[in-house]
């Protein structure tokens, strides 16, 4: 029984009552037992009597040896361990809470649910139950009732002040979630995404200061988190410190070989510096982890500028075939296609993607360059027409579209026509310098993609145009609807006085 001693709950809290793992030592000491006790009874019950213990001794052994085989079974998967557990202790709610958690992590969230509330029921103060039901609800409203309720019967529980921050801050009560994120931290100083959380939200209110700092605690107090190390990286590219954001993610590669989000922020930050193999090696090694369309796209991207284009399609390609329901992935191969010469290809599947979603603004810019390339000024003047009649809430879209048109209207010598594109509809100065007279048509296939963070549940990245290239782009010029008069001026060698 000595060994037996430390797992009994007598000296310290071991956080269960019974468990196999602890019987193997002191089954030895009942073995032994068990053999010296045979031997003195052999001894003394004579021939017969020896011969009826050792048979029974025979087949207690058969018995148990095929219970332990049976018993193996349990130990093949953790879900089985689980499972026996519920069948030989359905009452306890620790097992049913462990249960909850490998289904939870196995993505089957209903059955968990259902787990939960059990454990829940049998211990009505199970404080990790309900924040862990809190992270399952889709109601915004429950999963906070949930967070308060663990939170009254555990105030320290970092998790539960993790996530009640984290939606208050989705919800825009930012005061408070910084007050309880500040609370996960000082209850769990080695939480690394609760350090992540503060700073994403004092970086999004300007302070950049203290997010840095907040940063740096975190990797102080969890040296070993990529996760970590990967946002600072995210965060000093934001505020313009490529160089050591670059150390950065390569740190949080060394810790995690297989961060392929690290890999593919590192990718593009070199990308941003023109330093295209590099970049393109760390797409591919990101590829080697796993095929996802948020790393084939940038790579694709890279292909397109860099004019590759047969290589640019084959990547959309597979991008399209994990996402084939993703208009921003066909549009983006139908503009590879365009700038590849293979404007019938381009024409035919932008054409299917407007089918699908006629509101497409980018497609009608794409047909226009298309047509306008081809000398077909009269369908590409449609196709902006088109585009404008989607009404783009974007004001610089809606300029390039009218400057797009005008450019239009002047290849087809109609300057008449050109003059009357609205010009009224955002006061502002006329430009004091002319735009180059030439149509400029950049068939990009991908804006300029933000950096991944990671978050306690999954990858997020603020969205952005990923896919919809301009048309017509214009150097650090921001283009307004009231200038549109003057830009055909300008094209025009016309000249007016400012007002």
């Amino acid at each position: 029984m000595f060994p037996f001693i430390p797992a009994s709950n007598l000296f310290f809290r071991v956080g269960f009552v019974v468990a196999e793992r602890v019987l193997y030592m002191p089954s030895m000491g009942y073995c032994i037992l068990v053999a010296h006790g045979l031997g003195r009874l052999c001894s003394v019950v004579g021939r017969w009597g020896t011969t009826v213990l050792s048979v029974s001794t025979l087949l207690l052994l058969v018995l148990f040896s095929w219970k332990t085989v049976q018993q193996n079974h349990v130990w093949l998967s953790r879900e089985a361990l689980f499972r026996s557990g519920i069948q030989t202790l359905p009452h306890n709610a620790k097992v049913h809470y462990n249960y909850a958690n490998f289904l939870k992590d196995s993505g089957r969230h209903q059955e968990a649910i259902h787990h939960y509330t059990t454990a829940l029921r049998l211990y009505p103060r199970h404080a990790s139950a309900m924040n862990n039901l809190g992270t399952l609800t889709r109601s915004p409203e429950e999963a906070e009732s949930y967070y308060r309720k663990a939170l009254d019967t555990n105030p320290q529980h970092n998790r539960a002040l993790f996530n009640l921050g984290n939606l208050l801050k989705s919800q825009g009560k930012e005061k408070e979630a910084e007050t309880l994120l500040r609370d996960s931290i000082r209850f769990g100083p080695h939480f690394a995404d609760a350090y992540s959380s503060l700073a994403s939200l004092y970086a999004e209110q300007k302070r950049f200061a203290e997010a840095n700092e907040v940063y740096l605690k975190g990797i102080e107090n969890c040296p070993d988190s990529s996760d970590l190390h990967n946002n600072y990286g995210v965060f000093l590219v934001d505020t313009g410190d490529g160089e050591l954001a670059a150390a950065h993610y390569q740190h949080a590669v060394r810790l995690k070989p297989a961060h392929y989000v690290a890999m593919v922020n590192l990718g593009r930050l070199l990308r941003s510096s023109n330093e295209n193999k590099e970049a393109e090696s760390w797409y591919k090694r990101a590829l080697q982890v796993t095929r996802k369309v948020d790393i084939l796209t940038p790579l694709g991207a890279l292909y397109y500028n860099t004019g590759r284009y047969e290589e640019a399609l084959q990547v959309y390609r597979e991008a399209a075939t994990l996402q084939p329901n993703s208009a921003d992935i066909w549009l983006a191969l139908a503009q590879v296609l365009a700038m590849a010469g293979r404007t019938k290809e381009a024409e035919k599947m932008t054409q299917d993607i407007i089918s699908r979603e006629g509101s497409c603004i980018e497609c009608y810019r794409l047909l226009s360059a298309i047509y306008s390339k081809r000398g077909n000024y009269t369908e590409a003047l449609d196709a902006l027409d088109r585009a404008l009649q989607q009404n783009p809430s974007d004001l610089t879209v809606k300029a390039e579209l009218y400057f797009s048109k005008g450019n239009q209207l002047r290849e087809m010598n109609q300057l008449d026509r050109a003059f009357e594109v609205p010009i009224s509809l955002s006061p502002l100065p006329p430009l004091s310098h002319s735009l180059p007279p030439t149509l400029s048509l950049s068939l990009s296939p991908t804006e300029p993609q933000p950096f991944l963070k990671i978050t306690v549940k999954t990858l997020l990245y603020v969205k952005s145009d990923l896919f919809h290239g301009r048309v017509c782009r214009f150097s650090k010029i921001h283009v307004q609807l009231s200038c549109s008069l003057q830009i055909v001026l300008d094209i025009c060698g016309i000249s007016r006085q400012s007002e």
